[in-house]
């Protein structure tokens, strides 16, 4: 609660004495005794001392008020950030930039010219975002007239600085390009500041050390000459390199496959001008998956099963082809699942790790993935009994049978038979993915099949129910008692409900 003397500044506040509410505005700002800092209250008594005159308020909202606040209410503090930033305040210089660009942009041409000095004397006292907000507040290259690739770092682009920072601001332009146009146009901007790249880099690629913008471009511009006509591979190859050596991973990969002649999905590519050097693409290769990218873990399960190669095995291209599946690589997915589906016979689990990996695969959109998984675990037919009997579940019987209940819920939500219900073993069934239903020791006519989790639904409900069961001995020797005994106790239930003869008749 606030003391005396705040309540006093509280009062005058709010009669509109622009001291007390310049004084408000301190106490939010900094804390008071008994007042709590609060950046948005401050910025309100702030913003009103200052619109009667009170030079301190606008000072204390540039230097103070971040952005995340004065967002809220851009056209009302625009003009005490710019009056702080031209005052010398550098962070209001930089808030000022942001509240520009916050969507939408301002479109005024005469106050961002004005901001420009102001942010780049900010960036020479160490604000680095400076020099970014800089490179935004200037206009990109044109999308439909992109200009002719003939600029250099001594003959900047229009619309670039040509102060000290101008390297910098290129990098922040060519990024924007790279996410915003088309890898052709990306090309024309970027080529020539890398080929200035690659004339002051040393001989021996290991011997770089660019800087990670450099190194960024170089990738880039490499796999945008892939994608385009261009007769110059020896340049190409010496970007990916220098990209390469420099830790890039994606240039890691795109090196590796170079070096095997192939693609991302393992297809034998033309050799070109030079000769396949496996070893030394498995080195690329290795590295670039160590990074995360699961088409080069991909990439190296296709060799090591060439038979072309020196150090062919199966055993470390099965490792590899598992681990770009457990990365998410559809094609791995898919490749795995029909493994373990082909090799069902020597381990009778390894149906389930094939609808595992197959529903992996079909979720990321792969037909032949789903045309499988379909056969494997097909859609099992409604079951019409347990949809009659769910509206019967009460509460009563919740209570009393709890576990009878369940077993109902959950033919309902499987489509099981009456009897796969009745003598299911629901801990050992459940797979996470899909429940193993088999009930071939307890009733001779049924059949091993798999029921696959379809949804989130299904899997809230199939949790729900295998907490009833984690106490329980599901087994014919448990509580439950044998077949007999289940189906007799679902009879007499059933029997006592209104609806239980009809519903037992069908």
């Amino acid at each position: 609660m606030a003391n005396r003397e705040e309540l006093a500044v509280i009062r005058g506040a709010r009669s509109g004495d622009p001291a007390c509410q310049l004084k408000l505005g301190q106490l939010y700002l900094f804390g008071g005794a008994s007042l709590p800092r609060s950046m948005p209250t401050a910025l309100h008594w702030l913003s009103r001392a200052a619109g009667q005159g009170q030079d301190a308020a606008w000072r204390l909202i540039g230097q103070h008020i971040a952005f995340e606040y004065a967002q809220h209410s851009r056209a009302a503090v625009l003009d005490w950030y710019v009056r702080a930033a031209e005052a010398g305040i550098h962070q209001a210089a930089i808030t000022l930039a942001q509240l520009i660009l916050l969507d939408p942009p301002l479109e005024q041409p005469a106050l961002r010219e004005r901001l420009a000095p102001l942010l780049d004397d900010a960036a020479l006292h160490g604000l680095h975002d400076a020099r970014w907000l800089l490179a935004q507040l200037r206009p990109a290259p044109s999308r439909t007239a992109p200009q002719p690739a003939a600029y250099t770092l001594s003959e900047p682009r229009p619309g670039w600085p040509a102060d000290a920072g101008a390297e910098e601001a290129q990098y922040v332009l060519l990024e924007q390009i790279w996410q915003e146009q088309e890898h052709s146009e990306f090309l024309q901007c970027a080529l020539p500041l890398a080929r200035c790249v690659l004339a002051e880099a040393p001989a021996d690629a290991m011997c770089w050390q660019g800087t990670p913008a450099q190194v960024s471009l170089l990738s880039r511009c490499a796999e945008a000459l892939g994608e385009v006509e261009f007769e110059d591979e020896g340049e190409q190859q010496r970007m990916r390199e220098l990209a390469a050596f420099a830790g890039d991973r994606n240039s890691q990969l795109a090196l590796g496959l170079a070096l095997a002649r192939m693609n991302c999905e393992g297809e034998r590519l033309p050799s070109g001008s030079g000769t396949v050097n496996f070893k030394r693409a498995i080195r690329w290769l290795t590295q670039a998956g160590e990074q995360g990218l699961a088409d080069a873990w991909y990439a190296l399960s296709r060799i090591y099963v060439k038979p072309e190669f020196s150090q062919r095995s199966v055993s470390e291209a099965q490792a590899c082809l598992e681990r770009a599946a457990d990365m998410g690589h559809s094609g791995a997915q898919l490749e795995c699942g029909m493994q373990a589906w082909r090799t069902r016979r020597g381990d009778e689990l390894n149906d389930v790790r094939a609808a595992y990996w197959l529903q992996k695969a079909a979720a990321q959109g792969s037909a032949e993935a789903q045309a499988a998984l379909d056969r494997i675990a097909p859609p099992p037919p409604e079951a019409g009994w347990a949809e009659q009997l769910l509206p019967l579940l009460t509460r009563e019987l919740f209570s009393s049978q709890p576990l009878l209940a369940a077993r109902i819920e959950l033919a309902c939500t499987f489509n099981l038979t009456r009897a796969e219900a009745l003598l299911l073993d629901v801990k050992a069934a459940d797979h996470g993915h899909c429940l193993v239903v088999d009930i071939r020791a307890a009733y001779g006519r049924s059949k091993r099949r798999l029921v696959l989790v379809r949804n989130a639904q299904q899997r809230q409900a199939l949790d729900r129910i295998a907490r009833l069961f984690e106490q329980v001995d599901c087994s014919l020797a448990g509580p439950e008692g044998n077949y007999r005994q289940r189906l007799y106790r679902f009879k007499t239930w059933l029997l006592s409900t209104a609806r239980g003869t009809e519903a037992l008749a069908a």
